[in-house]
């Protein structure tokens, strides 16, 4: 009889968990921790949460704020605002995918959607709110909006683009331009190094030289984490999904334009003495750098998020 409860109990717990469907172009279900499974109740608790700006300490701001969905879930801005008209230091990465990471934040600091999605709420610049005001405003304890918050962010996904169908075997997918694009891209523009993967990232921290001004770096990166002399200036290699919606670029959003981007790795970055191996003059040709640019274009697709 125990037998026959346990497996019943197995079954029930099987249905109420809820493991979204990689959209094209992913080629792997999403990991998700055994301490916080996928409901869809969790994940529409997560998306109101999401929204909602009591969740600043002044009630301007959500995390919708700096990740709207319009936008790929980034916010169009050089770095993130926060409450009483506040900058931050870093630029809004896009959290499409985010679901399939190892690391969060441009430094690495959160090793769990878990963890980073409470970093914001709790730091005095951007949300600024403390564990307890958290939990008074929500009426919830804390690891359970983190729980929900989480579950939320693993739904936002991005696929079917174009360069998907190209893999998938309809290459009229893509143009003659784009398909030149594909092949500076994984040839002499040395661009699949880093942007690997169907999520188009190696999960990896490199120095590019991007925060190399004046002789000195404006912001150690990773190094600040891992006190590893080999992080200096390096920072979390971004999915390239949806690329063409979330400008500006890197990690100070200091790139405006993806032709920006383009000419800096073109140009071999900017040299300092932590550079990045990978990082050298590529020279492209300003028609290798419309082509690269064209296929870039075509890595955006359809966003879904929540229960759709």
């Amino acid at each position: 009889m125990n037998g026959l409860v346990t497996f019943v109990l197995t079954l029930v717990l099987a249905a109420e968990a809820w493991v979204p469907r990689p959209p094209l172009g992913l080629d792997l279900y999403m990991p998700v921790p055994e301490t916080n499974p996928l409901t869809r109740e969790k994940v529409a608790l997560g998306r109101r949460l999401f929204f909602d700006k009591r969740l600043s300490r002044d009630g301007t701001l959500a995390c919708a704020s700096c990740h709207g969905p319009e936008r790929a879930f980034s916010d169009g801005r050089a770095v993130a605002p926060g409450i009483n008209g506040a900058e931050g230091t870093r630029n809004a990465p896009a959290l499409i995918n985010r679901g399939y990471g190892r690391s969060f934040f441009w430094d690495g600091s959160a090793d769990s959607l878990e963890r980073q999605v409470l970093q914001p709420i709790l730091n005095p610049i951007e949300l600024g709110l403390t564990v307890p005001e958290l939990e008074r405003r929500t009426g919830m304890k804390v690891a359970d909006v983190s729980a929900a918050l989480a579950s939320y962010v693993r739904t936002i996904r991005s696929g079917d683009s174009r360069f998907d169908r190209y893999a998938a075997g309809r290459t009229a997918s893509l143009n003659a331009l784009e398909k030149a694009g594909l092949e500076v891209f994984r040839g002499k523009g040395g661009c699949s190094a880093c942007h690997f993967g169907s999520n188009f990232t190696d999960e990896r921290f490199h120095n590019t030289g991007v925060a190399w001004r004046d002789g000195r770096l404006a912001d150690e990166g990773r190094f600040a984490i891992s006190d590893n002399p080999r992080d200096h200036g390096a920072f979390k290699t971004p999915t390239l999904r949806e690329i063409s919606r979330t400008a500006p670029y890197m990690h100070d959003g200091s790139l405006a334009t993806l032709e920006d981007v383009v000419e800096f790795y073109s140009s071999g970055g900017r040299p300092n003495p932590n550079l990045d191996p990978e990082i050298r003059p590529r020279n492209l040709s300003e028609e290798e750098k419309r082509a690269l640019i064209a296929f870039l274009k075509t890595l955006s697709g359809r966003v879904r998020e929540g229960l759709r």
